[in-house]
């Protein structure tokens, strides 16, 4: 099943080697974390239907970073997924965003059906307590290159379609991407969108038609 072969591929991700100051964040040594992640896996991708990756750039303090489920809080967690938690009942921009789309697409139930969400590098970071991009330091992109090579790899064993992938994030971890997907030709076609922090942090105004603009995208990708 997708949701098994996924539970194992999230709780099997061991932390890579980084440089001095940059802490890893895996939330998914933390046993709890580890039982709504299964429960969000069994919930929706309990077949093994292959499906369209679409993928951030990593994980955040407040959303996977608390969660272990991509682009979902706590909150949407419990009110969006039904899994009942006991996290920290905070929201994240991100997530706001992402489930704006999703239930522009039917709900979590039809989207999920049909899409993957992940992130280019699955761990994420932090230096100082901030959270940090993986391309953010060119160290720091150059010593996770293999693990991300790596993880894109699995997540395509997990059953993820090599037709396309979306990538969320349109300038460097667009470019990252196609750049490995230059090497290694993974995907057919890269559709590459703005990212949900860059919109609700600098384009909320706009944000109708970023979620229009997402909602014609994905729909497309049956």
């Amino acid at each position: 099943m997708f949701g098994s072969r996924a539970f194992r591929f999230y709780t099997s991700l061991g932390a890579p080697r980084v440089p001095r100051g940059v802490v890893v964040m895996n939330p998914y040594t933390a046993p709890r974390v580890r039982r709504y992640v299964r429960a969000f896996l069994g919930k929706y991708f309990s077949d093994n239907r292959e499906r369209v990756l679409v993928l951030g750039i990593n994980p955040g303090r407040f959303g996977a970073g608390i969660t272990g489920v991509a682009f979902t809080d706590p909150v949407a967690l419990a009110d969006e997924c039904g899994i009942p938690n006991d996290l920290p009942g905070q929201r994240e921009l991100s997530s706001v965003f992402v489930y704006a789309v999703i239930n522009k697409l039917g709900g979590p139930r039809e989207f999920n059906r049909r899409f993957f969400l992940s992130a280019v590098c699955p761990l994420g970071f932090t230096r100082d307590w901030v959270n940090l991009n993986y391309y953010d330091e060119r160290n720091l992109e150059r010593a996770l290159t293999p693990f991300i090579v790596s993880s894109i790899e699995r997540h395509i064993a997990l059953g993820g379609r090599r037709d396309h992938v979306v990538v969320l994030g349109s300038g460097k971890n667009a470019t990252f991407l196609r750049r490995l997907n230059n090497q290694h030709r993974w995907f057919t076609s890269i559709h590459a969108l703005d990212h949900p922090r860059f919109i609700m942090q600098f384009r909320r105004r706009q944000l109708e038609a970023y979620v229009k603009e997402y909602e014609d995208v994905l729909s497309v990708l049956s």
